[in-house]
């Protein structure tokens, strides 16, 4: 069977440690093919079998050359052999390996969209009925209409609407960035100005880029000058002309590590004249060119002169000023930070940004981090002009200065030339018109116009940067220092010196090599340095840069002629040179040179400055510092590199002997010795020099690696120390922390040399050259496309033209061929002896095999070698392939099999090496070449045998387990590594041929059933395989499909072990969908049979799955609980607690699918099961469905059930998720959760999934179908760079649409699949076997669908479904599944009020039915009714989205189906249905006001309890109703309310119960609580002439049951305990004991009492401390308030409620309600007159009240919580005056207490309850002081008795009390009211009253001033002291007052007194 598929996975464990791996032996593949193709079977194998031989392309991609034309040397010159090879490197086009991965796949724009027909929005109208309702005669024509209806306008591609998965790819080898030209981050820098006060003269410019903190020059100058016509016209003598491209006045500088360091520096010069630099600046810091008239003649003057030394001196210069510019300072004012990559306004590229090595420095770091050069605006920057000191030219000058400007933060001890020099620093664009690079060579693109030339400056970086060398560059810039003639005697003091390159000694030999400054000739022969006036040891601060030749020779040298300028014209001359060649080296650095006196001698220039007998200066004393920098990509400028480049090329041939090399001369002898030892010294060079250079170090090395020498007449092998040498190189880049390397550990710059620049060494010792380009040897690349090998490829093409009667014909053979298999049979080419045949295939045109040569020295390296090649196979390995098919690709291998394509030799050394490989002893280690052999064998696979290749698969997974289990390794480790290995070698562009997918079954035989399912035609014969076997990972299936095996086999167990390696099925099928190759149904039914056991090994692990998942695009998860977004959760909460219609728990709920799948606790995540599952519909939906269908016949009916809950895991996992975004809720897809909108958003809703629509239609035209293609297409679909990793607000609104249409369009069709495969379960079950459990299993799923989020496409689909099992199943479903039923009936009907027509038709429609195939049977009839009618209720009571006007149309449609209904005219099912929709019409009228008010909730509850009120003759339904109303209290946080809601649902049930069963607690337990004060309930529950307990269907809820009754009051009392009220739980557990102990359940009795003991507890400890509510009176006043007009509430509000808090609350609300400008706020307590109010406006006022008792109710009410329980009687007061005035003078003062008459007590089931009745009665003044003096007594009294004193308060309330100076005190008080005796003798009881209270007042105050003294501390003896005598005075003024008696009041007391005397001695004698 095919549940047993986990014993075919052969792992034996022990522990955490993996024993052995027993892998099959694989098929031979191309054994395989061929053997079908001599069957006969081709048609086939020609179809689906077929593929290229040669998958690896290689391919001349032509360099991009920013340039116009390719920097290459002057035309007409033999070049050196290195110059020549670095050339033809920088210009040679690469030679690229395009690797076999899945493709990018064409788009198809035929595929349809997943939608339905169009629509036209339309009026409100009666809905449409189905039409095809009742018209099919069986149903199996229903069954087929249905899955045609399904079938139509499906979406092709399951996968395209998936989104990829995160850093998955199927090509995951990263594909390196071209070789480019290193640049910094760039700037422009534009010189607008440079103004001085005059304008007399011209002046020159040249800027560059200084870093203070390294004390470098970071580029070259830059020359510039901003001189009108007229004052060029002074030099045109000396410019006879101009290159446009000496005009620039802007310059691209590059910055390759900015810093707030960094300066441009502009230096001004000007032409020669006489005197200092102060003498030549003074006109211009005392002159200025306003004062005209004033110094015309001045201003004349000077200009007359400046044109007369223009004239005679115009080529010497001399310097003037300079300004100082902070590059960061000038951005920083500008520089907006943006988080979106700007890149391209710097001019760097992906490649530049990751080429472009970090430093680990801290101050790189920082650099890095924080100095970005790019996305600022343009900056204006004005320099202020300082004067040049001529004593501080040189750059340690210009340090100096720049230090101290940054320390002082501003320029100290200069002096300043008025004027000013404007800047504009700016972002480079991607663009710059009339740019030249530094060679001035015009860069791409070229302007038409011919705009001002823009130059690019060169870097010199202030650090390495290691960037191999790209273009040729051959620059030499030389820097004169300075030059000391101070002991010289004669009169030089203007000193310049003229600076040639000679090519000889010759004057003609001048080269024109030197770059012009400004306004001049490109090309100069000679330059002047400027001139500082009088100095006889002058600093140089200029630059000269030359174009080196490409050749350069002994000849070649720098000539400087030094002259002494005489401003009288008058000028003297002296000499020296530099030969720039010594032995052979081009000499840069410093250099201190003699001067010449005399004449230069004869061949001067083949010498140093050394030579006698000429005269010097100074006797030969060095006197003249200059120094060479070479910017050079064929000047390697290291010893060790350009010793190996020079005995490299000497192996070329033409090579006379001896050779000099540097100071050496070597013999032939010694020649391979040295070059040994040079091969060696290459790990000893700098690391920049190495890496510039890398491209031909490497290619020398493979070149060593496979040419051997002869060498003086034998044989050298250099192949070993050269392989040896470029394993150093690798490590030793590897191991530089400076270099980049990609996630895969791969250093960047190997990569990018293998993948572009790396073919076969060229073994030819001469290379001809044609003029001064080499002629690329390129020409066996110039037509290669895919090779065409002919092996099986070969035959399947030969098969078509052959006989098919003989197709053992064999193909012609070329004579070359024959002649090459002769050699090779008869020649055994050995390693050692390859002189022997080297003759013969070099007449052959063979070249070496150097692919054996490498791979020979991989097998045979030792030590740290061997170590270093394993440790970095990637590079070798990738070495292998890309020579082995640029040999495969060079040589003509027609004839030649794959099998025999390489030598038995060269595959006995891969395998060696293989198995080498794997024998590591470090993890990590295994880890990386486990990766790079997967690769390996990846490339392979297109190169070799196939079988050989599966060979070596099989040794590396068998031999990996067996090393791994050594490492001590645990399982999860070695799965994942072979998992990540197999991932690899499946992401092959051929992985399903290499398969056999083409060779499994597609289908299974017809069905014996008759099914519509069963149409698909087979594409071959069954052949006896049993349809579970099919399912099975067997043997056979691992050995035939060997990738596909080992796939599954590394599943299975990586399930056992949680591995999250399994996304590689998801990829892999993804890839299979999306490939157009693959989009026909019969070979998508070959691909998903070929992956049919993972559909066995999915329903197996069901435990570990996790569909709890969120959606990762933002979707919410799936608790349900209520704090969810009310937009992201279906209208009725998937875990509801209070269903209606005998299933009060949803047995669908989400939250019970753990229970029911029996979750372990070791489960895959979230994201791994889903994609799980969404490898298991892919193949559901492609697979056969015949076949599919007999699977579901054949498994066991336990396994169908984990198929159901399967497919109830897949319903909840991919469900759409509704989007909370804001540019989403205008563009939702059609599902339940509609838009509170009119029609027309409901149709643009439907739209989007239900059909195209005006949408639809825009999106085709915009962006194509929703056709979804993989990687980067443009079409709709989901994109990583869209919407994987960004963040929400970083997404446009158009992404957000398309993910929402996307996201949609995957759940419908996920959900599509599920319902197909329940019709053909459905379909296929036998009706006798087991039907009710597989119908009711279904059923589950069918609901457990509408329970979620779906698109009208689905909802159409499912309602046909479960209209067919009602038809099919009616009677099982309403007599063995009511409780599913119930479900149903809810389902549907919240459907019956969707705003979507479509959707209403299909409910309406499904609904009758229901009723119609129910009427059969009046119990089935009368029950429907009743789940019908209690979930109407339970929906308009839960939902806050119910539209009644669609609900009424639906009723108005069910009624129409009713009377159309033909057949059921002649019986009642009319009229019932008539009565029905009459009822449910009427509860709809008394619910659909709730959702007016929804916000008010204290009207919500009102409403909520009026419709409660209204259900007494429906206990179901009032029990749904006040559990309704206690959910929304608990939601508020008002625990006391929802617990009284239970309590009178808990006497609801208690009567119930008493009516069915007579028991004596029972009867108690309905008196108790009906009568009990805490849980009295007012109204009758139930009573027998409305309820008949027996009647069916009625009180057939959970809760009425005595455990019901119990489980109601054990929520309230834990309500009342979260309340605070414990008192309450003891009255509720007193109704609970009874029943508990009549049951015998002493457990629970045990937990009853020890909740009681706790709420006792409680009562103890937080008794006085608890807070209970407060209370308040609401008025509402105004005729816009409807019912609430003039109606009073007690407002219940939680503890410490301001008024000031429920005030703002209600101002809010209602202001919201009635808008701006019309609620008044009433701010007193004052009566409110109607008449004084306006009309158009409405008022509220609130007034704070306290619980009113009166005396003989505090008796009783001793205790807080009495005080604040049971309360209907609440009191305010309102201060007012005879006057009218609220307060006036104490004999004034009244006061009017209010007390209020509620209509139930509080707590109640409502937060506010009506005012029934008002009493109002005054008090006069004296009562009034007489009700104060009381509160202040008792106030003394309580702080004075306190268990636990508190002196601040005392002190409080005494202060108050006895201090003299308290305004209307008790001291003024008694004055007023006792100082006289009233005359009103109503008043003297009054007036004594007070005169007592005064006397007990006085009493308490003494007693507080005594306490007082007991409690303060001793620094407040002073205030005791002054306390005790405001007292002592306080008591001696009222003394006289107290004292004073009333006699006519004592005399009534004294008479009456008497009188009782009297009669009491007359009794006695009597």
């Amino acid at each position: 069977m095919i549940f047993t598929l986990r014993k075919t996975v052969h792992y034996r464990v022990s522990g955490n440690h993996q024993i052995s791996y027993e892998a099959v032996e694989p098929v031979d593949l191309d054994e395989f093919l061929m053997s079908q193709l001599r069957s006969g079977d081709a048609e086939l194998m020609q179809e689906l079998g077929e593929f290229p031989d040669d998958d690896l392309e290689l391919e001349l991609v032509e360099r991009e050359c920013r340039t116009l034309r390719p920097s290459v040397p002057e035309e007409g010159v033999e070049l050196d052999p290195h110059v020549r090879d670095c050339v033809q490197s920088y210009t040679q086009p690469w030679l690229v390996e395009k690797s076999p991965s899945l493709p990018a796949l064409c788009d198809d724009t035929t595929r349809t969209t997943l939608t339905c027909s169009d629509f036209n929005l339309r009026a409100l109208q009666p809905d449409r009925r189905v039409e095809s309702l009742l018209r099919f005669s069986s149903p199996e024509e229903l069954d087929r209409f249905n899955q045609e209806a399904r079938n139509s306008n499906r979406y092709g591609e399951l996968f395209g609407l998936y989104p990829p998965i995160d850093e998955v790819q199927l090509s995951i080898r990263p594909i390196p960035d071209c070789p480019k030209e290193h640049f910094g981050q760039r700037i422009l820098v534009r010189c607008q100005t440079i103004k001085f006060e005059i304008d007399i003269e011209p002046f020159f410019a040249t800027m560059a880029l200084y870093d203070l903190k390294e004390k470098k020059k970071i580029s070259e100058n830059f020359h510039l000058d901003m001189n009108s016509d007229q004052m060029k016209g002074f030099l045109r003598a000396h410019t006879p002309n101009t290159d446009a491209s000496t005009l620039a006045r802007s310059a691209v500088f590059s910055i390759s590590y900015p810093s707030p360091d960094i300066y441009l520096v502009v230096k001004i010069e000007k032409v020669l004249q006489q005197g200092e630099i102060g003498d030549c600046a003074e006109p211009y810091m005392i002159l200025k060119e306003s004062d005209t008239t004033k110094n015309r003649d001045k201003l004349e003057k000077l200009k007359n002169q400046a044109e007369g030394f223009c004239q005679r001196l115009g080529r010497y210069r001399m310097p003037f000023a300079f300004a100082t510019v902070n590059i960061m300072s000038a951005i920083n004012s500008t520089l907006e930070r943006e988080t979106s990559d700007t890149d391209s306004i710097n001019g760097r590229s992906s490649m530049e940004k990751k080429g472009l090595p970090r430093r680990n420095s801290d101050r790189f770091n920082v650099m890095e981090d924080n100095y970005i050069l790019s996305g600022f605006k343009p900056a204006l920057t004005t320099c202020t002009l300082i004067k040049q000191e001529g004593e501080r030219l040189s750059d340690e000058d210009l340090f100096k200065f720049l230090a101290d400007i940054k320390r002082s933060s501003g320029q100290r001890r200069v002096k300043i030339i008025p004027g000013f020099l404007r800047l504009e620093v700016s972002p480079v664009p991607e663009t710059v018109p009339g740019c030249l690079s530094p060679e001035l060579i015009p860069v791409k693109p070229v302007s038409e116009k011919n705009p001002r030339a823009v130059k690019e400056v060169l870097e010199f970086p202030s650090s390495e940067v290691y960037v191999p060398h790209n273009i040729y560059r051959n620059l030499l810039y030389v820097y004169p220092l300075r030059l000391n003639l101070t002991n010289r005697l004669t009169s030089a003091r203007n000193i310049t010196v003229k600076i040639q390159f000679m090519s000889g000694e010759d004057p003609s030999s001048v080269m024109p090599v030197i770059f012009g400054k400004s306004s001049g000739p490109e090309f100069l022969q000679e330059v002047y340095t400027p001139v500082t006036y009088h100095n006889r040891s002058p600093d140089f601060y200029d630059e000269i840069k030359i174009q080196l030749p490409a050749r350069l020779t002994e000849k070649h040298h720098l000539l400087f002629t030094f002259y002494h300028i005489s401003c009288q014209q008058k000028q003297n001359q002296t000499g020296s040179w530099l030969p720039l060649l010594n032995n052979d080296r081009l000499q840069t650095g410093q250099q201190c040179l003699p001067i010449i006196l005399d004449k230069l001698p004869v061949n001067y220039s083949l010498h140093s400055p050394e030579v006698p007998p000429v005269k010097w200066l100074e006797n030969h004393k060095g006197l003249f510092s200059l120094e060479l920098q070479a910017v050079s990509s064929v000047q390697a400028q290291d010893k060790h590199l350009e010793r190996f480049f020079t005995l490299c090329h000497a192996l070329e041939g033409k090579t006379i002997f001896p050779i000099r090399v540097g100071d050496e001369k070597i013999s032939e002898n010694m020649f391979e010795h040295e070059l040994k030892l040079s091969i060696i010294s290459l790990s000893s060079s700098g690391l920049e020099p190495l890496v510039l250079f890398l491209h031909q170090v490497l290619d020398k090395l493979f070149r060593l690696i496979m040419q051997p020498m002869v060498i003086a007449g034998q044989t050298a092998n250099l192949a070993q120390i050269a392989f040896e040498s470029v394993v150093s190189v690798v490590n030793s880049l590897h191991n530089s922390q400076e270099l980049a390397k990609d996630h895969q550990g791969r250093n960047c710059l190997l990569a990018t040399y293998l993948y572009f620049v790396f073919r076969l060494p060229d073994t030819q010792h001469e290379i001809h050259t044609t003029g001064g380009l080499m002629a690329h040897p390129e020409s066996r690349y110039s037509t290669l496309t895919r090779a065409t090998a002919t092996t099986v490829g070969f035959m399947l093409l030969q098969s078509r033209i052959r006989s098919s009667s003989n197709p053992d014909i064999p193909a012609p053979q070329s004579p070359e061929d024959a002649e090459v298999n002769n050699i090779l049979g008869k020649v055994q080419i050995h390693r050692c002896n390859i002189k022997l045949v080297l003759d013969k295939i070099h007449e052959l045109e063979f070249e070496l095999l150097f692919h054996e040569e490498l791979a020979l020295q991989m097998v045979v390296s030792t030590g740290v070698c061997r170590e270093n090649v394993y440790k970095y196979a990637w590079f070798f390995f990738e070495v292998l392939v890309k020579s082995m098919s640029q040999h495969v690709s060079q040589l003509d291998k027609k004839a030649v099999s794959r099998r025999n394509r390489f030598s038995d030799r060269f595959k006995d050394d891969i395998t060696t090496i293989m198995c080498v490989f794997i024998c590591l002893q470090e993890l990590e280690q295994a880890e990386k070449v486990n990766i790079s052999l997967a690769f390996f064998l990846y490339d392979l696979m297109s190169l070799m045998d196939r079988g050989f290749v599966f060979q070596l698969t099989k040794t590396c997974t068998t031999c990996m387990s067996a090393i791994l289990s050594t490492l001590s390794v645990n399982m999860s480790t070695l799965i994942s590594m072979r998992l990540e290995f197999l991932r690899v070698l499946c992401s092959h562009e051929h992985y399903l041929n290499l398969s056999l997918f083409f060779s499994s079954p597609a289908s299974a035989p017809a069905s014996p059933s008759p099914s519509t399912s069963s149409q698909t035609s087979s594409l071959c014969s069954f052949q006896d395989h049993k349809i579970a076997a099919m399912f099975d990972l067997s043997q056979d299936f691992k050995q035939r499909h060997y990738l596909t095996g080992l796939l599954l086999t590394e599943l299975s167990t990586a399930l056992d072990m949680e591995s999250e390696g399994l996304v590689i099925f998801n990829v892999l099928l993804c890839a299979h969908d999306l490939d157009q190759r693959c989009s026909r149904p019969e070979v998508k039914a070959k691909i998903a049979a070929l992956y049919l056991p993972l559909v066995g090994i999915i329903i197996d692990s069901i435990n570990y799955l996790d569909f709890t998942v969120s959606d990762s695009r933002g979707g919410k998860g799936k608790s349900g609980g209520p704090e969810e977004d009310p937009d992201s959760i279906t209208p009725i909460n998937q875990s509801v607690a209070l269903a209606i219609a005998g299933n009060p728990f949803n047995t669908l709920a989400r939250n019970a699918l753990a229970s029911m799948t029996g979750k372990t606790s070791n489960m895959l995540t979230a994201e791994t099961s889903r994609n799980l599952l969404m490898c298991f519909l892919w193949i559901i939906k492609n697979a056969d469905q015949n076949l599919i269908q007999r699977w579901t016949v054949d498994i066991p009916s336990s396994q169908l059930s984990r198929l159901l809950e399967l497919l109830t895991i897949c319903i909840s996992c991919f469900e759409y998720r509704v989007k909370t975004h804001q540019s989403l809720q205008h563009h939702s897809v059609t599902f339940k959760k509609c838009l509170k909108s009119q029609q027309a958003k409901a149709r643009l809703e439907e739209a989007l999934l239900g059909g195209i629509g005006a949408r639809g239609q825009m999106m085709k035209r915009v962006g194509g179908e929703l056709h979804l293609m993989f990687y980067f297409l443009e079409n709709l679909r989901w994109r990583k760079d869209l919407t994987q990793w960004r963040q929400t607000n970083d997404r446009s609104k158009a992404e957000l649409d398309q993910e929402a249409i996307i996201s949609g369009n995957l759940a419908t069709e996920t959900n599509i699949i599920v319902l197909d495969l329940l019709e053909m379960i459905v379909q296929a079950v036998p009706l006798a076997d087991c039907k009710d459990n597989v119908v009711g299993g279904v059923l589950k799923v069918l609901l457990h669908s509408l329970t979620c989020n779906q698109s009208t496409t689905f909802l159409s689909h499912c309602f046909s479904t479960l209209r067919a099992l009602i038809v099919k199943f009616g009677d099982l479903l309403f007599e063995e599944e009511a409780e599913q039923c119930a479900d149903l009936c809810q389902k549907v009907l919240h459907y019956c009020s969707s705003c979507v027509d479509s959707n209403r038709s299909q409910a309406c429609a499904t609904l009758y039915l229901i009723m119609r195939y129910s009427y059969s049977s009046a119990s089935n009839f009368s029950r429907v009714k009743m789940q019908v009618t209690m979930s109407l209720a339970s929906l308009v009571g839960k939902s806050s989205d119910i539209h009644e006007e669609y609900l009424r149309r639906s009723f108005r449609t069910i009624l129409a189906y009713a009377e159309e209904d033909t057949e059921m005219q002649s019986t009642q099912l009319p009229s019932q249905v008539d009565e029905l929709l009459r009822n449910l019409n009427s509860i709809l009228s008394d619910t659909v006001k709730m959702k007016e008010f929804q916000k008010d909730p204290e009207m919500l509850m009102d409403l909520m309890y009026r419709i409660a009120k209204g259900y007494q003759t429906s206990p179901d339904l009032r029990l749904t109703w006040l559990q309704n109303m206690a959910e929304k209290h608990n939601g508020r946080k008002c625990f006391t309310e929802s617990a009284m809601c239970l309590v009178h649902a808990a006497a609801l049930v208690a009567e119930y119960l008493s009516m069915l069963e007579d028991h004596k607690y029972l009867r108690e337990l309905c008196l108790g609580c009906s009568s009990n004060p805490h849980t009295r309930f007012g109204e009758s529950a139930v009573s027998d002439d409305i309820l008949s307990p027996d009647e069916d269907g009625v009180c057939s809820g959970r809760y009425f049951t005595e455990n019901g009754l119990v489980g109601l009051l054990e929520q309230a009392a834990e309500l009342f305990s979260n309340g605070g009220l414990y008192e309450a739980v003891n009255e509720v557990y007193k109704v609970i004991v009874p029943i508990l102990e009549a049951h015998r359940d002493f457990r629970k009795l045990a937990s009853t009492h020890d909740k009681l003991q706790r709420a006792f507890e409680n009562i103890i400890q937080k008794g006085h401390k608890r807070m209970f509510g407060t209370y308040f009176r609401v008025g509402f006043y105004g005729c816009k308030f409807g019912d609430l007009d003039e109606q009073e509430f007690i407002y219940k509000e939680p503890g410490i409620t301001h008024l000031p808090e429920i005030s703002h609350r209600l101002e809010n609300f209602y202001s919201q309600c009635f808008g701006d400008g019309v609620l008044e706020m009433i701010k007193d307590s004052t009566p409110v007159d109607r008449k004084k109010l306006n009309p158009n406006k409405v008022y509220i006022q609130i007034t704070y009240v306290e619980p009113y008792f009166d005396d003989y109710e505090m008796k009783d009410r001793l205790t807080n919580f009495e005080k604040n329980f049971n309360l209907r009687r609440f009191m305010y007061t309102t201060p007012f005056t005879k006057s009218g005035r609220p307060r006036g003078e104490l004999n004034e003062q009244y006061k009017r207490k209010t007390i209020l008459t509620t209509m139930h007590a509080f707590p109640y089931i409502k937060t506010r309850i009506n005012v029934i009745q008002k009493e109002e009665f005054d008090l006069t003044p004296i009562e009034v002081a007489i009700e104060d003096m009381q509160k202040k007594t008792r106030e003394l009294a309580e702080a004075t008795h306190r268990e636990k004193p508190d002196a601040v308060m005392l002190q409080m309330v005494l202060q108050g009390s006895v201090t003299a100076t308290v305004n209307q005190g008790p001291l003024e008080v008694a004055q007023v009211f006792l100082n006289e005796i009233p005359a009103d003798p109503k008043l003297f009881r009054h007036h004594n009253k007070l005169r007592l209270c005064f006397k007990e007042f006085i009493l308490r105050c003494g007693e507080a001033v005594e306490k007082n003294k007991q409690l303060i501390t001793p620094d407040q003896k002073e205030y005791q002291q002054e306390m005790k005598k405001n007292y002592n005075k306080l008591r001696e003024n009222l003394r006289p007052m107290l004292e004073r008696k009333i006699p006519e009041l004592y005399k009534l007391v004294r008479c009456f007194r008497n009188t009782f005397h009297m009669l009491t001695k007359a009794t006695c004698k009597n």
